[in-house]
């Protein structure tokens, strides 16, 4: 009896799947570095809060105006009125101007390091409050998780670990900029929560952020008027200043924010969260490069495994 031949694949059929291939690690190394510009973001709003000596709201207003006027040819054709009569987008907004004050005034009174761990916290404020408002199923091993990362929190805090215990390296504003830091993680946290919402109403994602842009630097430039912030500093401070505050106006503002919103269009959500440690990674670099905050013990460093680890495989077996 005569066999037929297996069909082979044609070379058409071949060159689509290396292709798809081949643009999966594309978007992969885009969703890595929008992280990476999330790690930065505590680190250039810390330099420029700290050394820079520029007042906090007026970088916000300035650094979003730029977005909004880069933009605005590329977003505004494309979004219709009727989106902007969607409530959700203008809650979205509010919980974002939340998340932005708070999240950069926690790195003016916190080293950029622990602002970042509290973030990489945001996971598990998510997943508590899917479980207490809309009584979702908890993820499976979060209360583990929570111990381990908290665990690797307080060594990566600690300066040292003898017979009297671990004592915490932490100064008086450090525990403001913690605070704000973690008012900041349940902002995003319900930033996340709200993501479907907008969804449901057909809100496309360039609306969503146009209109963010449209507000932040709206609210942030009514605050700083307010309290009367000293716009002069801009005048005065030299080209490493404004290098700085360039990476943190297109490298993250813009370039990180355009970036995971393609990437999460591409991969899907579960793969580019699942990526989210490596934001402390970023941070850790760059602290160490432009503000000399860096781990000093080996306790530290073993904290900071212990976080990336736990983060990862947390959010690596959700994305599964």
């Amino acid at each position: 009896m005569n066999h037929l031949p297996a069909p082979s694949s044609s070379p058409s059929t071949t060159t689509n799947e290396n292709d798809r291939a081949s643009s999966h690690w594309i978007w992969m190394v885009i969703a890595l570095c929008a992280h990476s510009g999330w790690g930065a973001y505590p680190v250039l709003a810390r330099y420029l809060q700290t050394i820079s000596a520029l007042p906090s709201m007026a970088i916000l207003a300035l650094g979003n105006l730029i977005g909004l006027l880069v933009l605005s040819p590329l977003i505004l054709p494309k979004i219709s009125v009727r989106v902007l009569r969607s409530h959700s987008i203008w809650l979205f907004s509010l919980v974002v101007v939340l998340r932005a004050i708070t999240n950069l005034l926690a790195a003016r009174f916190a080293p950029a390091i622990y602002v970042q761990l509290i973030t990489l916290m945001t996971p598990f404020i998510v997943a508590l409050l899917s479980t207490t408002l809309f009584r979702e199923r908890l993820p499976l091993y979060t209360f583990q998780a929570i111990t381990l990362s908290l665990l690797g929190a307080l060594l990566m805090m600690s300066g040292a670990i003898d017979s009297t215990g671990m004592a915490l390296v932490l100064e008086p504003t450090h525990w403001l900029g913690i605070a704000m830091a973690l008012g900041s993680s349940l902002c995003l946290a319900l930033y996340m929560l709200l993501v479907p919402r907008t969804v449901k109403d057909n809100v496309p994602a360039e609306a969503v952020f146009f209109v963010q842009l449209i507000t932040l630097t709206l609210t942030s430039g009514a605050i700083s008027l307010l309290i009367g912030e000293d716009w002069s500093r801009w005048m005065v401070i030299g080209l490493s200043d404004w290098l700085v505050f360039g990476g943190f106006t297109l490298g993250v503002l813009l370039g990180a924010n355009l970036g995971q919103i393609a990437s999460l269009r591409h991969l899907g959500a579960s793969l580019v969260s699942s990526m989210m440690a490596w934001r402390l990674i970023s941070t850790l670099l760059l602290a160490a490069l432009l503000l000399g905050e860096q781990l000093t013990s080996l306790w530290q460093m073993l904290g900071a495994l212990i976080v990336l680890v736990t983060i990862t495989f947390y959010l690596w077996r959700q994305s599964k």
